[in-house]
């Protein structure tokens, strides 16, 4: 009996996330506090918005079973802890290893994140080095990757916004 259960449980689960609910004014009210503060307490959230805090509860339960939302998490001023250097860097890829050549500059310290793009450059990778010295020795390990034809780096002189406070939901 528990395993037709367990089964059918996945398999709702499955279907949620292929088949995600359509979204109201409340979800996407719900989505931009969530985005401005995850740390707030649904009753808090639910003060906010206007509803029942068993109300806020359900909601979010149920955007994050239909993959709205993927994670919570906290910003951090990386100046502070000393990371002084952030750079943009484009990367050329020749030939058909594309996903497997940015899962190599992933996994490199000191890069924070790798994106697959379209322009003149086959993929972006945001670098974040306490010294000059990790900076550069991040940048001819990216180069020393097999597949990797030419970089582009790019210094951010100033971060005016970041992706986690993007609030257009």
């Amino acid at each position: 009996m528990y395993g037709r259960y367990i089964n059918i449980t996945y398999k709702c689960l499955v279907y949620m996330k292929n088949n995600p609910k359509k979204l109201d004014e409340l979800d996407n009210r719900l989505l931009k506090e969530l985005v401005k503060n995850s740390k707030r307490s649904y009753r808090t959230l639910a003060k906010d918005i206007g509803m029942s805090t068993t109300a806020i509860i359900e909601r979010v339960r149920s955007l994050e079973d239909s993959g709205y939302i993927t994670g919570y998490g906290c910003r951090v001023d990386y100046q502070k802890l000393g990371f002084e250097f952030m750079a943009i860097v484009e990367i050329s890829i020749f030939g058909k290893d594309l996903l497997q050549i940015e899962g190599k500059v992933a996994r490199i310290p000191h890069v924070a994140a790798v994106w697959d793009t379209t322009g003149n450059y086959d993929a972006i990778a945001i670098i974040m080095c306490k010294t000059r010295g990790e900076l550069s020795a991040t940048v001819k390990k990216i180069l020393s990757i097999s597949g990797v034809e030419k970089t582009n780096t790019n210094m951010v002189l100033n971060v005016v916004t970041r992706l986690t406070e993007f609030e257009e939901v």
